[in-house]
């Protein structure tokens, strides 16, 4: 078991995320009514299995890891796909230039966008999810999963999978980068959003909307736009007026543009559900 603490800068309310992930389908959430976030992934520094626990003590991140590898690894991997290790300081003053986010930010407080758990993973949930229906997806996805965790990309690789269309030679695909380092996410963090998109599009079967995913899903990187989502722009329609755009809007949303859109999103996505339960959204 290893423990880390994590003082986390700027707004930060793990309950707000943890709804926020529980909503997400291609998520392998686990939770506890104590409030604390549980969940178990590979590590992309050696694939091995982990898993973590997460409690908020005020501005405090309480990240507890047990596996058999790397488990610093593990712990930074952690903060990144629940975006812990941003610096949010700066991202009330993006609300204070757009009223907009700024409302998003009072509906939604504290949160901070939760992903995948790696680029690879993300990259084999696009990959699975080409074509068909999200609940399809997510049954295609289940049935690869070995103790809960995708199979590291070796074995992936090696399976034999009976599944629609070119996705085995896709995921295949996948697999080889994930191993070369071509969707390690740290990597992809550290280049300007394009230049991450156009190396995750190297991979066979990954698109421009797949691409996306994997930059603003997988290495969750804080300041990167998905131009391919028809509903975030439906949105920006909607809260902003008609013939405003993303790339009008979204330039007021820096450094954190992943998080602007991401508040939209779930707004969006939390209308909906009220509208098509006929209720007011609350269990």
């Amino acid at each position: 078991m290893h423990t880390t603490k994590l003082e986390v800068s700027g707004p930060w309310s793990l309950a707000t995320s943890r709804a926020f992930w529980e909503g997400f389908a291609p998520a392998a959430l686990r939770r506890r009514s104590d409030g604390e976030l549980r969940t178990a992934f590979r590590v992309e520094t050696d694939w091995s299995r982990a898993s973590v626990s997460v409690r908020q003590d005020g501005v405090t991140a309480r990240l507890a890891v047990d596996g058999d590898g790397d488990l610093d690894a593990a712990a930074t991997q952690t903060a990144r796909f629940l975006s812990l290790d941003v610096d949010g300081r700066g991202w009330p003053a993006v609300g204070e230039r757009d009223a907009v986010i700024g409302a998003a930010q009072r509906e939604l407080p504290g949160l901070r966008p939760c992903g995948f758990h790696s680029p690879y993973e993300a990259a084999v949930w696009a990959v699975l999810s080409q074509r068909i229906r999200i609940v399809q997806a997510a049954r295609l996805r289940d049935g690869l999963l070995q103790d809960g965790v995708l199979p590291a990309p070796a074995r992936l690789r090696a399976l034999d999978l009976d599944l629609p269309g070119r996705k085995p030679e896709y995921l295949r695909a996948v697999a080889e980068a994930a191993l070369d380092g071509v969707l390690d996410g740290g990597g992809l963090r550290e280049l300007d959003p394009d230049a991450a998109v156009d190396r995750v599009r190297q991979v066979k079967g990954l698109g421009p909307f797949a691409a996306e995913l994997v930059v603003v899903r997988g290495a969750n990187h804080p300041d990167a736009l998905p131009h391919h989502e028809r509903r975030l722009d439906a949105e920006i329609t909607e809260r902003y007026g008609a013939g405003v755009t993303l790339a009008s809007v979204s330039g007021a949303w820096r450094p954190y543009r992943t998080w602007a859109a991401v508040h939209l999103r779930v707004l969006r996505e939390r209308r909906t559900r009220e509208i098509e339960g006929g209720g007011d959204g609350r269990d």
